[in-house]
């Protein structure tokens, strides 16, 4: 979703192969050619290929700068550290929610049980360490939108989509990223 995002929002032509992860289609020796770690997405631009959604948002913010195309990590310096980092911490330190709380969730309707205690404690983790960055009800993390908005909304829509409790503001900060045209496009994909 966040490459996905990131293609739309900085208006690049793109196509779009889906590959069945279910089916182990991304195990498979013709996918091996296209992407050397056999990761879900990959990104192909002439003879460059790329895989894994932070590396690939870095790359098309570097290689399609702003004016000429749309932002999408912040413009200061320090804001586009941060960014990075709260994507590298969703990607790495909340597994037990990503397992408990699959995409299907959020992109399905699937309802879940409730969380084990590392999910639980998952959970905490995210929302004592958002706290500091959302509780006065900004909208975007940032002084503007970038794409860690999305993968911020994205994790935190695996629980409120299941039902599970989070802060207010949390719950209005992820509703309201996920209003994004961009990121409505995705969801409208997702459905078919």
């Amino acid at each position: 979703m966040s490459v996905y995002v990131s293609l739309t929002e900085k208006a690049l032509p793109f196509t779009l192969r889906t590959i069945d992860l279910s089916a182990g289609e991304n195990l498979r020796e013709e996918f091996g050619k296209l992407s050397a770690t056999r990761r879900v997405p990959t990104l192909t631009i002439d003879n460059f290929r790329l895989s894994e959604s932070s590396a690939i948002s870095e790359y098309l913010e570097e290689r399609f700068p702003s004016p000429e195309y749309a932002r999408i990590y912040p413009q200061d310096r320090q804001e586009r550290a941060k960014a990075r980092e709260i994507q590298a911490w969703l990607r790495s330190d909340f597994m037990p929610i990503r397992a408990e709380r699959p995409t299907e969730v959020v992109f399905a309707g699937m309802k879940m049980p409730l969380l084990s205690d590392q999910g639980q404690q998952a959970a905490h983790k995210l929302i004592s360490g958002l706290e500091r960055l959302l509780s006065d009800g900004r909208k975007n993390l940032f002084s503007e939108w970038c794409i860690a908005d999305t993968d911020l909304a994205l994790m935190l829509n695996r629980l409120v989509l299941n039902g599970d409790e989070l802060p207010g503001y949390l719950s209005k900060y992820a509703s309201y990223q996920w209003q994004r045209p961009s990121v409505q496009r995705w969801c409208t994909l997702s459905q078919k």
